[in-house]
């Protein structure tokens, strides 16, 4: 084995007469030193390279590692992105979505002074839970007086009852006078044909005959008399029935007065029609409160969302599909809902100033239309009011996606 040190090794150049004239010009012999390393190596040089040039095969295999692994890597990028894309497909979202309700203003119908309120800032209020109350005492006593008219009305109705009873009695009795004269008239007829008879032969007197024939004169009289009494007293029923009706109408008159003082007395407590929440109340205890002024906010719990898709991402929605839905203020909920329904329209199409596309240069916009989504399990723990951004997701494809059946099948 050669040492590992560096030989020198002297080389005669070759005569082709420029060495021999270079030579002679510098009077000293010319002469190439050349260093070679040599290697304590037993393994024979490769022909063409040096030792430097030669490479471990550690590094070829780290090559083929890091390659494999891209490759995996790759394969692993590609496939997640196909299932999450095949997963997606089936859903159509949107970022302009907003929690909506038919709040309103809580107004008195009646005017007064507030004596109580209460209920606080957003308290949650069920159906017929006391909001305020107003000063009652004037309206109890129109109730009262309401009250008292109902009771004249009704006692005029059966003063007119009593004297229609009393009247019908007295047709009864003229009709039994009418009655009793016109048997006399009978009888005092008969009595005048008889002494008439008797007078022309002579048995009897012309006297009895002229008393008869006046006898019966008078009794047709009291029939006459009757039968005029008669017709006096069944008119009479005829004006008591009139007085009656106008009784009974005053009595209906009185008794809607009744209903109306009444009905005001209700107004004077302001209750919750629905189950909601009291928003931006602004009642205090002393204030006088006016018809009409609004007393607080309240918000109803029938809560849905209105989300604004657009045009191009209707295609397969329709009524009833499933829905999630991701409530920015409270991520940890998870919200499930429905498709109630689609606007018959863009939103801009209901704006108060609907843009009018007929006139000047035009640029088309992907319009946005309303979606009606409702809750289907709306959390209770926590406030959900008009205004709150929602994320809905739709499920526009019912059928399930190759990661959903991966992981069935796993």
């Amino acid at each position: 084995m050669l040492a590992e040190t560096d030989a020198t090794m002297t080389l005669l150049p070759r005569d082709d007469g420029t060495a021999a004239r270079q030579e002679r010009e510098t009077g000293r012999p010319l002469s190439r030193e050349i260093k070679a390393p040599v290697s304590s190596s037993t393994e024979p040089e490769r022909h063409g390279e040096t030792r430097g040039d030669v490479k471990p095969p550690r590094n070829k295999t780290r090559r083929a590692l890091r390659a494999s692994l891209a490759a995996l890597l790759l394969a692993a990028v590609a496939g997640g992105g196909y299932l999450y894309w095949d997963n997606a497909r089936r859903y159509e979202t949107t970022d302009d979505a907003f929690i909506a309700a038919r709040q309103f203003a809580v107004a008195p119908k009646v005017p007064g002074y507030i004596t109580a309120v209460p209920v606080t800032d957003n308290e949650h209020v069920v159906a017929g839970q006391v909001i305020a109350r107003i000063d009652d005492r004037d309206y109890r006593t129109a109730l009262a007086q309401a009250e008292a008219q109902v009771a004249a009305a009704q006692a005029s109705i059966e003063n007119i009852d009593a004297q229609t009873a009393v009247q019908q009695a007295q047709v009864a009795q003229n009709q039994s006078q009418i009655e009793q004269a016109q048997a006399g008239l009978t009888f005092d007829q008969q009595q005048e044909v008889r002494y008439l008879d008797l007078a022309r032969t002579g048995v009897g007197t012309v006297q009895n005959a002229q008393q008869w024939l006046s006898q019966r004169q008078q009794q047709q009289a009291s029939v006459k008399a009757a039968e005029a009494a008669l017709v006096a007293t069944e008119r009479q029923l005829t004006v008591l029935k009139a007085q009656r009706d106008s009784a009974e109408a005053n009595l209906r008159q009185a008794m809607a007065q009744r209903d109306q003082a009444r009905l005001n007395l209700s107004y004077t407590t302001v209750a919750a029609a629905q189950p909601g929440r009291v928003v931006q109340l602004g009642a205090a205890v002393g204030q006088y409160a006016q018809p009409g002024t609004s007393l607080s906010m309240f918000v109803p719990d029938d809560i849905w969302v209105d989300a604004n898709f657009k045009e191009i991402q209707l295609d397969r929605m329709r009524p009833g599909q499933a829905v999630t839905l991701h409530i920015d203020a409270y991520p940890e909920h998870a919200v499930l809902g429905h498709v109630a329904s689609v606007q018959p329209g863009s939103g801009t199409a209901f704006s108060l100033l609907p843009a009018e596309n007929a006139t000047g240069n035009y640029v088309k916009i992907v319009q946005r239309v309303p979606v009606k989504i409702l809750l289907d399990n709306p959390p209770t723990d926590v406030a959900l009011g008009p205004g709150m951004s929602v994320v809905p997701s739709v499920r526009v494809d019912p059928a399930l996606s190759l990661a959903a059946r991966l992981e069935s099948v796993l």
